[in-house]
């Protein structure tokens, strides 16, 4: 496995009225919060929708989810773009060859959509180091992070065959 303890993984998106709906009709979740639009056109953003960036950077790893948890702490709309970061905690080989692994998560507005509007299906498939490098050894991206802000917090953990 190509990973270790303090390795970083990103993913991105910006979420879309068609998400909110699709996800909508998937979940049974029809609170009218999801489903009418605020004074500025924007649906909010279902919080387990917005964790499944957390669940798109575990399946680059093959990682068999065993428990998440998330702490959903500001409203995300449709439009913004949000980034997850996932910092790899542990990464453990077993004797049966199958390797615990756990990360911290940080999910960050990057963007209001006030500025300008992203496709929905976007996703950055950058991995990275603590660093500042990449798992490969090119320096990574400096981006709009430093005036991010947070929107949920998570952790999750599971087990990679």
């Amino acid at each position: 496995m190509d990973i270790e303890v303090g390795d970083v993984a990103t993913a991105e998106r910006t979420f879309t009225p068609e998400d909110v709906r699709a996800f909508t009709e998937l979940s049974g979740d029809r609170g009218d919060h999801h489903l009418e639009p605020d004074e500025d056109g924007r649906l909010l953003v279902h919080g387990l929708l917005t964790a499944t960036l957390a669940t798109e950077i575990g399946g680059r790893f093959t990682v068999l989810a065993r428990t998440m948890e998330y702490e959903f702490r500001r409203p995300v709309y449709t439009g913004q773009r949000i980034r997850c970061t996932a910092e790899f905690t542990t990464v453990a080989e077993r004797e049966d060859g199958r390797t615990e692994v756990a990360a911290e998560l940080t999910f960050e507005r990057i963007s209001d959509g006030s500025r300008r509007r992203q496709s929905g299906t976007d996703t950055d498939d950058s991995r990275q180091r603590q660093s500042g490098t990449d798992i490969d050894g090119s320096r990574t991206r400096q981006s709009e992070a430093d005036d991010a802000e947070t929107v949920v917090t998570g952790r999750w953990d599971g087990v990679v065959e």
